[in-house]
């Protein structure tokens, strides 16, 4: 019989754009007020990346630290996974220039792409390697440049997301600690509600997709918050389940960044009051499937999760997908 390992979060990293666009600059752009916006999101700023910066140098930074937390040298690293919807190019892949970067040289690297719920999706994946004793040490990093495929002429897009980069390095933890439980769903039937619906094989980059604004972000958002506040709760709950815990078990939260009435609905249906929810979505906005991985490292550095909590991450995204993880915090 195979021996099976616990796996659990060894380091943690992320990584922010310098340049912040307040909602009092969108109000320049688009026709919108901040009020508004903090109104119906809850955000009040968002980072956006240069011209010069790609996904890839977000998440080259990120991992740097991640492993520094850890106290793991590049070669230590087995396997890498950038969990994006807006990669570098088609490829090669994020993962690959990021082990470039970093000088991971005995990593395999691959990316993956589940949206909003990517960065669970990738930890998932990356902690059966692990368990099963196929690698030692794991990259998983979540990383966004959505400013890049954003409409800023669409107020219902634009005002609500952001860029920025996570990762974790996943590594063996002692018995009973570490990853407790995932979940993963997804509903492709209802994908249409939220797309990028250019620069695949579907619709090619052409002179028609660029005057039709096929390559930005198109969202139906009333649809997207109905799926949100369905799942986001359910999600969560069935993390727990599958460990054996109640609601009563959970010491902290770290949801999807995408809504503050999201987070509130769903901290309401799992019974946590907020100052039990890590929320930076006031600073930050929706950085997609950067957005857990960077509210984790936060939470972690700013003291609010402790060795023995037991934490659940949970998300929503494109497709439709949901994931959602139950952690027993070994660090």
């Amino acid at each position: 019989m195979i021996k099976q390992y616990s796996v659990g979060i060894g380091g943690t990293g992320s990584a922010l754009p310098e340049k912040e666009i307040t909602n009092l600059d969108l109000e320049k752009m688009v026709d919108t007020t901040d009020e508004w916006i903090r109104t119906r999101t809850g955000i009040g700023s968002r980072r956006v990346a240069d011209e010069n910066t790609a996904t890839s140098d977000l998440s080259t930074e990120a991992a740097r630290k991640a492993l520094a937390d850890a106290d793991l040298n590049p070669e230590d690293v087995d396997l890498i996974i950038v969990a994006t919807v807006t990669p570098d190019m088609a490829f090669p892949s994020t993962a690959c220039i990021v082990q470039k970067n970093i000088g991971a040289t005995k990593a395999a690297a691959f990316d993956l792409e589940a949206a909003c719920s990517g960065f669970i999706y990738g930890m998932t994946i990356a902690e059966q390697f692990i368990k099963n004793g196929v690698y030692k040490n794991a990259l998983v990093i979540g990383a966004e440049t959505l400013s890049k495929i954003l409409n800023w002429e669409d107020r219902n897009t634009c005002v609500l997301f952001g860029d920025g980069a996570g990762a974790v390095v996943l590594q063996r933890t002692e018995e009973g600690m570490g990853i407790l439980s995932s979940y993963l769903g997804a509903d492709g039937a209802s994908g249409d509600v939220l797309t990028q619906p250019a620069g695949g094989s579907r619709i090619p980059a052409s002179e028609f997709s660029l005057e039709n604004k096929l390559h930005y972000v198109q969202m139906d958002g009333s649809e997207v918050f109905k799926f949100a506040v369905r799942v986001m709760g359910r999600a969560a709950k069935e993390a727990l389940s599958r460990a054996g815990y109640d609601l009563e078990d959970i010491d902290f939260l770290i949801p999807h960044q995408a809504n503050i009435r999201i987070i509130e609905g769903s901290a309401k249906r799992l019974k946590l009051p907020m100052d039990k929810v890590y929320v930076n979505l006031d600073k930050y906005g929706n950085m997609s499937a950067a957005s857990v991985p960077v509210a984790l490292d936060e939470a972690v550095r700013n003291g609010k999760i402790k060795k023995n909590d037991l934490v659940v991450l949970v998300a929503f995204g494109g497709g439709l997908t949901w994931g959602s993880t139950l952690l027993k915090w070994s660090k």
